[in-house]
Formats: structure tokens, sequence, C-alpha cells
């Protein structure tokens, strides 16, 4: 099978982008592995399907499979990138699109300035919808791990987080405690683990370690997740700008059942094709 496809970037969190309008694309977990690998592939942090719709009133499907070959409900610099390929790919002409996923309904702004606004949905803190094994709802939970305890606190925004302040992010151990977190039992379908540092009360740096790709250069929705934490807990004021490894987005929600808003870049590096 010949399959060609746009590779594309947002703050560096990278994506092999593949047109599925017109022709079905099935890919086995092993095929969006080769595909993911870096040395054997293409090289990727998620694999993104562009689909006709599926839900009315949107005007397409949009897919997101991790590098290890698993589909996963949301990513939100996926979701810039998505709405910069439809259009640059001239499958639309609008620069406002609704957009379905596995997490529901999106909306996508194309910006006159060239950045994307998207409207990621209301974050969701009922434990069993995260989901998270707790006996109720609270801002903050510890979290008994390898003979410590952690507090974090937990949200959804179309796929799982925990957010996890920490004082010097540079020395943060991301590569220990964020596999840990991941795996921990309480997270049932695992989930992406985000450390936050404040450094005034409307700007955060911010590491994610992401469920089936390891620590990346940067998380939409780890951003949105760690933003809406952080106001939550009255550590920060509204917006927020976030400073991620790969570059920043601004984080805007006026709290309660309110959409959070994301805004970013998205960039196209390369078109290709691939035989597999």
């Amino acid at each position: 099978m010949n399959l060609e496809f746009c590779k594309m970037q947002g703050l560096g969190n990278d994506f092999v982008v593949i047109d599925a309008t017109q022709r079905p694309v099935e890919l086995s977990p092993e095929q969006i592995r080769r595909i993911a690998d870096r040395h054997f592939g293409v090289g990727c942090d998620q694999l993104l399907l562009v689909e006709p719709p599926r839900l009315p009133g949107t005007a397409f499907h949009y897919r997101i499979f991790n590098a290890d070959g698993g589909e996963v409900e949301q990513c939100g610099n996926g979701a810039r990138c998505f709405a910069r390929f439809v259009r640059d790919q001239g499958l639309t002409d609008r620069d406002e699109i609704d957009v379905g996923t596995a997490a529901g309904p999106i909306r996508l702004f194309l910006q006159a300035d060239g950045q994307v606004r998207v409207n990621m949905g209301a974050p969701r803190f009922v434990p069993a919808e995260i989901p998270f094994q707790a006996s109720a709802e609270a801002d903050a939970y510890d979290l008994d791990l390898a003979g410590e305890t952690l507090t974090l606190g937990v949200v959804s925004m179309g796929n799982p987080h925990a957010v996890l302040r920490v004082k010097d992010l540079a020395r943060a151990e991301v590569s220990r405690l964020g596999p840990l977190i991941q795996a921990h039992r309480r997270f049932p379908q695992g989930v992406n683990v985000g450390f936050l540092q404040a450094r005034t009360r409307q700007h955060i740096d911010l590491r994610v370690y992401e469920r089936g790709s390891g620590e990346t250069l940067a998380c939409g929705t780890g951003a949105c997740a760690a933003a809406v934490i952080g106001l939550r807990w009255g550590l920060l004021d509204n917006p927020v700008q976030v400073s991620l490894r790969g570059g920043d987005l601004v984080i805007s929600w006026a709290g309660d059942s309110e959409p959070v808003w994301m805004t970013g870049p998205a960039t196209t590096v390369f078109r290709g094709a691939m035989s597999l």
C-alpha cells in the first residue's frame, strides 16, 4: 500500500497526518509503530487520521494514535495541526471548523495571524469520568507511590491528566515519576502526567510525560490540564501562558462548566509518501 502523508508539528510535538476522507485507511498497531519509529519510519509522537464526519454538525472526524499504536481520545497540538492540514489541503475553506473526536466534538478557529484557537470543551473532574479511582471528587488527591506520597490534581480534557506542582522543573524527576504515575492502579486507562512550575500568576513552565509516547516537547491537552488545575487551586489567574520545551501556548478558562480555550501555532514540515 502506497500512502501519502504530511509531517506536521505544534511546538515540537510532531505528527504524521493522513487524509482518509476519500478512501478509508486502516492501520494495524504494528504499522503505526513502524511509521512512528524515528529510525525505520517517518518518526512522530502521534499519527492523525482525517476522516469523513461521523457526528451531526461536524465537517470531519479526527482519530489519534500514539507512537505505541494505541488509539487515544484527544490531542490539543494535533487538533491545531488538523485545522491547518484540512485548510492547506483544500479540504475546507472555512476559518471555523467543527470536528468530531472520540471524546466528542471540538471547534477549531484559524486566526489571521496563523495561530489556531481551539475550543477544547469543558474539563471533567468527576473521578469516574477521568477515569480515576477515588471515593469522591476533590481539588487534589494524595497518591501513594514507591514509598512516597505525592499530591496532585486530576482532570479529563477528553483524555486523563494528572498534574503535579514542582519547585524546580529542571530537576523534576519526569523520567522516573512519569512512568510510575502513568501506570498507577488508580488510573485504569493510564494517565498523562504534567509537572508544573509557576513563574507568576499568569505564566507557568510545564513538562509532560505522555501516555504511550513518553516525555514530549509539548502537549496541548496537558497545557490545558495544568492551567485548569492551577486555576482551580487558586495558584493562577486567567488567562495562563504555558511555556513548554517546544514553545508557548495561551490557555483560558472561565471556570465551572465553561470550555477551555487553547491558542498556539501549527506548522507543516514536509509532505511525502510511504510504502507499507
